[in-house]
């Protein structure tokens, strides 16, 4: 399913904050030390994370800074996240405040489900690439299905 919504996105329209990316990595360090992740499928994942994520200067990275810190603050008890998530969530509120002045939307891309719950609380679309289909990521993006088979 994410593979999939890195072939409908571009690079350029999809971005990740820093704090993210650790969350990413440690997903798939975890799944690898559990024995979920075979060796070459964890190899596979970092080098695609590495290319596609995390070197790639087209895709966009927001950072986490002290100001963010201190103003995700009133999140965590809103909606009891964890502390990591708290400053996702805001990176994205903050990043969707920004994009709809530009007339576009975002959509969080997020498993956690309190995260989703908290995210859709405020105001943000969500895609669960665990539970969602791809005919909802079509929807989501406002892509029309060629192929009924997809769906």
């Amino acid at each position: 399913m994410v593979d999939d919504l890195f072939n409908l996105i571009p690079n350029g329209r999809m971005a990740c904050s820093t704090l993210g990316m650790l969350e990413v990595i440690s997903i798939l360090l975890r799944q690898y030390n559990g024995k979920r992740l075979a060796r070459p499928a964890f190899t596979q994942a970092m080098a695609e994370f590495e290319t596609e994520v995390a070197s790639n200067s087209q895709f966009v990275k927001t950072s986490v800074d002290d100001a963010l810190l201190k103003a995700a603050i009133p999140l965590l008890a809103k909606h009891n996240l964890n502390a990591s998530d708290t400053v996702i969530l805001l990176s994205a509120v903050n990043l969707q405040l920004s994009l709809q002045q530009k007339g576009d939307n975002l959509i969080l891309c997020a498993a956690d489900k309190r995260l989703a719950r908290a995210a859709m609380a405020e105001g943000l679309m969500v895609f669960n690439p665990e539970i969602d289909s791809i005919a909802r990521l079509h929807q989501l993006l406002g892509v029309s299905v060629s192929n009924p088979a997809q769906e």
